[in-house]
Formats: structure tokens, sequence, C-alpha cells
């Protein structure tokens, strides 16, 4: 375990620029509440299904549209029990997920403002309804850009979702930011209905000679392992970031810790800097959890292979990792845990990616 000069410095709250565009679009925040309150009734269908993998336990798959859609990918993953981490209750009720996709440029988009950006599907699983929400970045004037970020991991803790930014660090929002756009105005969202605009970025900044660190995904942890420590005095959760890295480029994974509100906490300097920083991560890692002290990671063989879902005890132990092969199905990317009355009951989450190939998928976690 090393401890380099690596931190994320806090951008400035975009709170006028999202009122304006409240405004701009009838002066109502419907919040992440009303949008889960909407989905049994108005939201697409989630259906239940088969999948490859022997570790899954259940599958569920979108709507064909989305299934098949060549330009959206499915990447990261959270849940309401992330959300609820350190905190009296959860944000909404029954078991929700988050899903975040990044857009592709298709042949014939326009340049600027180029692909359409980043969005968050809200996953209804008791309801099996779900909906997305368009990422976007508020404007002074009440207009809005899309969030152009490949969304490679989420977490959502509290009322803040963070989403990855690779190389920039990531964006952050608050579900009570949704806003529910106008029928006769969708064509400006891409169809979409609701709009969730970031509140602040998290920009990532390294000491001289240190390789900058990559956010390629991001986790919740829960229940933290992590000894306290001067920088994070408060008992919250922790967030867990990794890199995504082939060949000989660093593989790191990172823990950051968090208020109990789910904000990075930041010193004196007002930079918020890692607890601990692994430098032995899996090659091609999509995404790692930490269940009860325990690492499990995914790797992806393509859109053919199932996936390899690797578990440890430790980064840091001398043969730390022991790969299960075919245990996701294929394309698999981000996890999330799901904590359980007992080990037993503990599940892990991901999403797959390739057209015709998508999955959520509960996974049972290995020991």
């Amino acid at each position: 375990m090393t401890d380099p000069d690596l931190w994320l410095t806090p951008g400035r709250d975009a709170g006028p620029a999202i009122d304006a565009l409240v405004s701009s679009y009838g002066g109502r925040r419907a919040g992440l509440a009303g949008l889960v309150a909407a989905l049994p009734h108005e939201g697409r269908r989630l259906r239940r299904t088969l999948s490859p993998g022997l570790a899954a336990r259940r599958s569920w798959t979108w709507q064909g549209s989305d299934r098949r859609d060549p330009r959206w990918w499915p990447q990261g993953v959270t849940s309401s029990a992330d959300a609820a981490a350190g905190a009296a209750e959860a944000p909404v009720p029954g078991r929700v997920l988050m899903v975040s996709w990044y857009a592709k440029t298709m042949a014939g988009d326009p340049t600027p403002p180029g692909n359409q950006g980043s969005r968050i599907s809200v996953v209804d699983l008791e309801a099996r309804r779900y909906d997305h929400v368009l990422l976007v970045r508020a404007q002074a004037d009440g207009s809005w850009k899309p969030l152009q970020v490949h969304a490679g991991g989420i977490a959502w803790v509290g009322s803040w979702l963070h989403v990855a930014a690779t190389a920039k660090g990531f964006w952050s929002a608050r579900g009570d930011d949704v806003v529910e756009v106008p029928a006769g105005r969708r064509a400006e969202t891409f169809g979409h209905r609701w709009v969730l605009p970031v509140r602040r970025g998290h920009a990532a900044g390294s000491g001289e000679g240190v390789e900058p660190l990559r956010y390629s995904f991001l986790s919740v942890d829960a229940s933290p392992a992590s000894p306290a420590s001067p920088a994070a005095p408060a008992a919250g959760p922790e967030l867990v970031v990794g890199e995504y890295a082939r060949g000989r480029r660093t593989r790191r994974l990172a823990r950051f810790a968090l208020t109990p509100e789910g904000a990075p906490v930041v010193g004196d300097d007002g930079r918020a800097r890692p607890l601990s920083v692994h430098d032995s991560g899996v090659a091609g890692m999509q995404g790692a959890v930490v269940s009860r002290g325990r690492w499990h990671v995914t790797t992806s063989h393509g859109p053919w292979t199932p996936g390899t879902l690797v578990t440890g005890a430790s980064p840091d132990a001398a043969d730390p990792w022991r790969p299960r092969r075919w245990a996701t199905p294929m394309g698999p990317e981000d996890l999330a845990v799901w904590p359980g009355d007992t080990p037993a009951d503990d599940r892990l989450w991901t999403v797959t990616e390739h057209p015709r190939r998508r999955w959520i998928c509960e996974l049972r976690v290995p020991r």
C-alpha cells in the first residue's frame, strides 16, 4: 500500500445555475422521490430473465429498445442500500438501483454538441419499472450542456450521487435536483422526461512525479474497515475508487473518507486525500467493491465470453486475488454490494454493456 501525493479539489457549487435551469422548466423540482413515485404507473418495463454466469442468482433486462440501443451503453451501478449507508433512513422507499450509461457519437450527430453525454436509469426492482434521467451541466442563463463523461461507475450516498469522470475525477449531483421536463420540450433533452444537473466537480490532482489517479469506477463501502484518521474523524462510509488498465498503466485502488451525508471529507487545505492507495489491482478491472472486508472485482472478456469475478482479502497480500471464471454474464461493468443480515445473505450487483446481451444481475458473494 502506498500513500502518494494524490487529491481531489471540490469545485464551486452550481446552485444558482441549477435554480435558473429549474425556472426555465417551470420552477419545480420533482426530486428523486417524485421520479420513483411515478415509476410504477409510468415507467418503462423491466423484465425478469435468465442470464449466463455461474454466480448469477437473478437477472433482469431492459425493454427492447434499450436492450438493443447502439448509442447508449450501461456502465455503473449503485443501490438504495448504498444510499442508506450511515443514514437514519433510505432516501427513497423500496429496493431501487441506479445505472449509469454513456452515449456514443453516431453518424449524423451534430458537431457541436457532439454526443448526448451520460444518463442515469432509476430502477424500481419491486415494481419492475425504470426510467432514464439525463445528466447535465446547468448554465447561468438557464440552459444546459450534456455531462460528457464515460460514467464508468457511480456511488449513491445519502442525497449525493457521484459519477466517475476518469482523468477529471468525478462529478456530484443531488437527488433533490431532479427536474421533470415539460412534454413539449423533450426533444431538446433527446427524449428524456427527466434531467439531473450536477452540483459540482471534484477535480483530480497529483504531486510532481506522481501518476494522476484515474477515476474509472466507484463504489460505496458502508462498513469501512479503515482505521480512523485525522483526515476522517466522522464515521461515515468510504468511497472506493479504481483504475481500468491493461499493459503497463497503473491499476490502483483507493479509498476516500465520506461525511455521513456522503460528501468527500476535505482537509484544512480544501482538498480530499485518499485514506489508502493500493498499487496491485487486477488488469482490466471494470468495477470493485468491499464487502465485510473482502474485495470483489469484475473483469470482462468481450461480448461473447462470460466475465470473471475476482476476490481477495487485501490487494496488498503476496497473492491477493482468486479469479472465478465464467461467474458473470458477458460484458460485466461496475459492481455494487447489497448487504444482508448475515454474510450468506449478501449480494453483489453488476450490469452488462453489450447490445442484446444487457442484464442487471444479482450475484452470489464468493466466500
